[in-house]
C-alpha cells in the first residue's frame, strides 16, 4: 500500500502512485457513504468511471451500488493449470486457437440479434441446465421491474460465451513450462441489461 487518505466515514487505501483528480473525488465521495465497509481500495488501474471509480474495491454492507458493479456483472478472470506441459503443445497453436473459437461463441454481430455469432445458435444442454438454475432469480427481479426484460434480451444464448472488448481466452506457460488457460469474461447481454437498467433507475 502506497498511501492512506482519511475519508469522511472510512479511509481510502491507495496502491498506486498517481490518482487523477476526478477519480480521487469519486473515491472520496464513496468513502463518505454510510454503508461502506471498513475502507475503499484504490488499485493501480484506477480511473474515473460512470458514477463510480474503475479500478477500485468498494465493499458495502446492506447495499449495492449499481454503478460500482457496472454493466458486466460478474466480470472477472480465472487461470487454470492444465495437466500438460509446454512440450505437449503442437509447434503451431493455430489449430488450438481454431478449436477454441469453434467451441466458444465470441464477438458480437447482428447488433446482438438472432444471428449474433457471439451467442449460441443452439444452446448446449449443460448451458441450458445452468440457465435453468438462474432463470428463477431473473424472473423474480423482472417481476419487480417489468421494464427490465422488454425487447430483445440475450439470456441463455450468451451464457458461457466469451463476449467482446477486453474479454479473452489465452493459453499460457509459466516459468516451470506448465500450461495454463486464462479466461476473462463476464455476464454479457443480460448483465448489460440489468446493470444499465439499475444504473439509470
Amino acid at each position: 500500500m502506497k498511501q492512506v487518505i482519511e475519508g469522511a466515514k472510512v479511509p481510502v487505501k491507495i496502491w498506486t502512485d498517481h490518482v487523477e483528480d476526478a477519480a480521487m473525488q469519486q473515491l472520496q465521495n464513496l468513502a463518505a457513504l454510510p454503508f461502506i465497509h471498513k475502507h475503499v481500495a484504490c488499485m493501480p488501474d484506477v480511473h474515473a468511471g460512470y458514477g463510480s471509480t474503475v479500478g477500485s474495491v468498494i465493499p458495502t454492507k446492506g447495499a449495492i451500488i449499481p454503478s460500482a458493479v457496472g454493466v458486466d456483472i460478474g466480470c472477472g478472470m480465472i487461470a487454470v493449470r492444465l495437466d500438460i506441459r509446454a512440450n505437449d503443445l503442437p509447434d503451431s497453436l493455430r489449430e488450438v486457437r481454431e478449436r477454441i473459437e469453434m467451441a466458444i461463441p465470441h464477438g458480437r454481430t447482428d447488433n446482438g440479434g438472432v444471428n449474433d455469432r457471439g451467442a449460441w445458435g443452439k444452446i448446449p444442454d449443460d448451458v441450458a441446465c445452468e440457465w435453468g438454475l438462474m432463470a428463477g432469480g431473473l424472473s423474480a427481479i423482472a417481476e419487480k421491474h417489468p421494464k427490465l426484460l422488454k425487447g430483445n434480451v440475450n439470456t441463455a444464448r450468451h451464457l458461457g460465451s466469451l463476449g467482446t472488448g477486453n474479454h479473452f481466452i489465452e493459453v499460457c506457460l509459466d516459468e516451470s513450462d506448465d500450461v495454463w488457460i486464462m479466461l476473462h469474461s463476464g455476464s454479457r447481454g443480460i448483465g448489460n441489461r440489468i446493470g444499465t437498467y439499475f444504473i439509470e433507475l
